[in-house]
């Protein structure tokens, strides 16, 4: 858990400057930093998406995976789930608060470096991979708290629950730091952040909560096949 424990700390950390440097930050300069955050996050999205080795299982993972959320309503729980946490904590209707927390929760929880960092940290006790990943995910809560609001620092919640239990359950989720289902796992990732950097530059309002079934399906689909 060493690895989760670190992340979390840092998601806070880098959130906690992020609202220290707001302040000072021009509008423009804000605007610039989300659209090249944006870019970024398409660009990353890209990157994993290209790992896919079975393109049907991926489509049909996506497809019937947002047909469940649509159904589900899972984008909107998420959101509701902010919306009560802005709420106890009496947070300005100004601050873009569930789309903060929605963006950073989804862009830290889901890759390649998270599913396997949990599987090395909870089998082998070797957390050097999600002590790198932390970093990285420290230094884009600074960007990320300065142009989307406090909503972010609450992510770390969702940080600590979905690393903690995966590297809990790393013993019968060892599986899944194979090629066989990793690619495919990594390439649905891969669109649902491009789908949130679509967001982040204000192409389309996608509902990319809605489309976290699908991560489940294609396990289901390469274990089934």
């Amino acid at each position: 858990m060493i690895g989760t424990i670190t992340n979390t700390v840092l998601v806070i950390a880098g959130s906690i400057i992020g609202l220290i440097i707001k302040a000072g930050i021009p509008d423009k300069i804000k605007t610039i930093i989300m659209t090249g955050l944006g870019i970024f996050t398409c660009i990353l999205g890209i990157k994993m998406g290209i790992q896919m080795e079975k393109p049907v299982f991926v489509i049909l993972s996506i497809i019937i995976g947002a047909i469940f959320g649509e159904l589900l309503h899972i984008e909107k729980a998420v959101e509701q789930i902010g919306e009560n946490i802005k709420k106890i904590v009496r947070f300005s209707e100004k601050e873009r608060f569930s789309q903060g927390f929605v963006t950073a929760s989804i862009l830290f929880s889901i890759g390649p470096m998270t599913i396997l960092g949990c599987i090395q940290d909870g089998l082998l006790h070797k957390p050097e991979l999600l002590i790198t990943k932390s970093i990285m995910d420290g230094i884009s809560a600074v960007i990320l708290t300065s142009t989307l609001g406090i909503g972010v620092i609450f992510s770390s919640i969702v940080v600590f629950l979905f690393q903690g239990s995966m590297t809990l359950l790393a013993g019968q989720l060892h599986f899944l730091g194979q090629p066989h289902f990793l690619n495919d796992f990594t390439g649905i990732g891969g669109i649902l952040v491009f789908a949130i950097g679509i967001r982040l530059l204000g192409i389309k309002d996608i509902k990319v909560g809605n489309f976290l079934p699908a991560l489940v399906l294609i396990v289901l689909f390469k274990l089934i096949f």
